[in-house]
């Protein structure tokens, strides 16, 4: 790659504020790969935290992003979903020259990382629905924290793409029941397309094995709290970024002995980590996006250079959107 090389970036450069800039990069080092982007996604939860200024001072370092480059509130380049094909390789890893890739990078054109630092996407997955790799890396890893086992009553509270990926994992066990619990009725058409079962109240019964609370709202903590029988593990994952969180602890949450357990993806559960890395778990998720019903979780597309209005749009009017796709010029 010559001298002098530059790449188009999208930077929030103060909350509520984002511009695609110009900058010059390095030549590819040694061990490096050459990317050029086809599409990222907007992760809605974080990115719009994110976006809107909302990450506690507290966990500035523990929500880096891997390749991100500034910090909160701004400016930052910030993102993790890359969808991208290998332009140039050393020769140690040729084989990755021409191949359709994930990394988690921030929304560019062109970027160098490690070759390491790449994964390949499967062969039958299309590189315009492998922009669900992060997503669906957060779902399996909410799922390996819940532990259901067969036969288990399940409800998942919330809609959006994360909860729709850990209730479509969970339906995949044997004889469970898995149940989908939204308040936005046009959710319902999604789930039904997954082979879920849908509702917009959650169940009068308190007898769920497992509760994924997924909807980024303290009431939907709350309700998850009345769905669980004695002993039933409660898994939260979501992020509130500085917003409180009020829950009713002083009903059926001690009688029945609950347990509240937070997921986030940067870990992996301890009853794992001994035999898994974040690489073959990543790996995986991809490996899962083979299935094309998938698609339904993509509700939007647009232009790398329209990607700052798109944002701040997400950010503050989400509607009934799920995963927004970004298309470079380069997915032509």
């Amino acid at each position: 790659m010559p001298e002098g090389f530059s790449a188009r970036q999208f930077w929030i450069d103060a909350p509520g504020h984002g511009k695609i800039v110009r900058a010059d990069i390095p030549p590819r080092r040694p061990h490096e790969v050459l990317v050029r982007t086809l599409f990222t996604g907007i992760s809605r939860g974080t990115e719009s935290l994110v976006f809107r200024g909302d990450v506690p001072v507290s966990q500035y370092a523990n929500m880096r992003a891997p390749f991100q480059e500034g910090d909160w509130p701004g400016p930052v380049k910030y993102g993790y979903t890359n969808v991208g094909r290998v332009e140039e390789a050393d020769s140690d890893s040729h084989d990755l020259e021409g191949r359709t890739i994930f990394c988690l990078f921030p929304h560019q054109d062109i970027y160098c990382v490690p070759a390491t630092r790449v994964t390949p996407v499967p062969a039958g997955v299309p590189a315009a629905r492998a922009v669900l790799g992060a997503s669906m890396e957060t779902a399996l890893n909410a799922v390996w924290d819940a532990q259901p086992a067969p036969g288990d009553r399940i409800v998942v509270i919330g809609a959006g793409v994360i909860g729709l990926l850990v209730a479509w994992l969970c339906r995949q066990m044997p004889g469970a029941e898995v149940t989908v619990v939204d308040v936005n009725p046009a959710r319902e058409q999604v789930a039904t397309e997954l082979q879920l079962s849908f509702r917009t109240e959650p169940p009068r019964r308190s007898d769920a094995d497992v509760v994924v609370h997924a909807s980024g709202s303290p009431e939907g903590l709350a309700a998850a709290l009345a769905l669980g029988d004695v002993e039933a593990r409660i898994v939260d994952v979501s992020w509130y970024g500085t917003q409180l969180v009020r829950l009713p602890l002083g009903e059926a949450f001690h009688s029945r002995r609950l347990k509240i357990e937070s997921s986030q993806v940067g870990r992996i559960p301890a009853h794992r980590a001994a035999r898994w890395t974040h690489a073959r778990r990543l790996a995986l998720a991809l490996e899962l996006l083979r299935e094309s019903r998938l698609d339904v979780l993509i509700t939007g597309e647009s232009a790398f250079d329209d990607l700052p209005q798109t944002l701040a749009r997400l950010a503050y009017e989400p509607g009934n959107s799920l995963c927004h796709r970004i298309r470079y010029p380069a997915s032509r």
